[in-house]
């Protein structure tokens, strides 16, 4: 019984190993199938990544590309002129009034009383000048005088003589014409030598030089001793004193021709100068010269500013605003804005994000801005500094927009 157990025991397990075998069979192709699938998908996987990778990039590119093809430009809004335009122009400080003081007769200086910088009332005595040839001739002329006054009071009595004898028939009548004759060329060489006698006082007065006008002696060109001649010679002509009427000043301004017709009398007008920093003194423009210079192509005009304390010296440079009227139309833009070509003058606008060339009119040049009268709104977005290769369609994109404030 024992034997019959341990046989069955050996035949059961006998059995039992070929089902392990089969099962495992059985297992072995799925493991053969599986690997290369999950191989595959790892592979699929990596393609489609990659390829994917690639058509982003490739995407990315063209986005950089077109955006890159679109160039970037700064653009400037115009800046409207207003009411009134001002232009700084430069101007010769002169004074009112200004006169060289001559000799008007021919001596040594005597004595002068005033020097530079010495301030003058109408009619003060500046200079004696000793004049001996001058006194002399006067003592000739008025000796002269009395010979002729003595001569024609003896022609005047026998005029009178022959003119009683004349009615009695005593004397012809050429005799009577003749001392008629003789009392009226003696009676005219008296009036003769009168005048020559008024005229070597009125050179005597000459003597002494007063001054016209109230004013500031700004030079001094004589000395005691000094030779002097008379201004109306034609030696070289030396003025003794210059004078200046510095109370009032004019301040000559030469204005460009395209600002001339703003420039008219009663203009307001204010001056300054560099030893004045921050200091403005108020002038008005009084007159022009109503004609262009062909030199200069300017309009000379002339503003009068009011010095009743000489804070102002004559001669100096200063510089003069004139607030000309503007147009209302017209707009100032930055001078590197400007296209020229064959077609004339123009601006690169961008609208809708697209360039369009427009044709303007300049006006008036103030060399950093120019003014635009025409062809231009307050709203344009002008291309500052635009390549010569723009033209009118081309796509553009802003990057910097300046305000109308700082277009000038």
């Amino acid at each position: 019984m024992q034997r019959e157990t341990e046989a069955g025991q050996q035949f059961d397990s006998q059995d039992s190993k070929p089902s392990n075998h089969a099962a495992q069979d059985a297992k072995s192709p799925r493991k053969h199938w599986l690997v290369p699938v999950i191989v595959l998908l790892v592979v699929a996987g990596l393609l489609i990544s990659g390829i994917l990778s690639r058509v982003w990039h490739r995407a990315t590119l063209r986005t950089e590309a077109a955006q890159m093809a679109v160039p970037a430009v700064s653009v400037v809004l115009p800046k409207g002129i207003g009411p009134a335009l001002e232009i700084v122009l430069p101007g010769d400080v002169q004074p009112f009034i200004t006169s060289p003081i001559y000799s008007r007769t021919d001596g040594y200086v005597k004595k002068w009383y005033v020097d530079i910088g010495a301030h003058v009332k109408k009619g003060q005595l500046l200079v004696v000048i000793e004049t001996p040839e001058v006194d002399q001739q006067l003592q000739q002329s008025r000796s002269n005088l009395l010979t002729a006054q003595a001569n024609l009071k003896l022609a005047e009595t026998t005029r009178n003589r022959y003119l009683g004898l004349l009615e009695s028939h005593a004397v012809s009548q050429q005799d009577a014409d003749n001392a008629v004759g003789t009392y009226n060329a003696d009676k005219a060489i008296v009036e003769a030598d009168r005048a020559n006698v008024q005229q070597f006082e009125v050179l005597q007065s000459f003597e002494k030089i007063y001054a016209p006008f109230d004013g500031l002696i700004t030079a001094r060109n004589i000395d005691i001793g000094d030779l002097v001649n008379s201004g109306n010679t034609g030696n070289v002509k030396t003025d003794l004193f210059h004078l200046a009427q510095t109370d009032k000043l004019r301040v000559f301004v030469n204005v460009p021709e395209q600002y001339s017709r703003g420039a008219q009398p009663g203009l307001n007008a204010e001056v300054t100068l560099a030893e004045f920093p921050g200091r403005r003194f108020t002038g008005t423009l009084v007159r022009t010269a109503e004609a262009i210079n062909l030199v200069t192509r300017t309009l000379p005009v002339e503003v009068d500013v009011d010095n009743p304390t000489g804070t102002l010296l004559t001669g100096s440079y200063a510089e003069v605003h004139l607030k000309l009227p503007g147009q209302t139309s017209a707009y100032f833009i930055p001078a590197n804005t400007l296209i020229f070509r064959s077609e004339g003058l123009q601006l690169a606008i961008v609208k809708d994000g697209k360039i369009v060339l427009t044709p303007v009119t300049a006006g008036h040049d103030l060399g950093n801005a120019i003014e635009i009268v025409a062809g231009l709104n307050a709203d344009d977005h002008v291309v500052v500094n635009p390549s010569d290769s723009i033209v009118s369609g081309q796509a553009v994109k802003i990057v910097q927009a300046t305000l109308p404030g700082d277009s000038k």
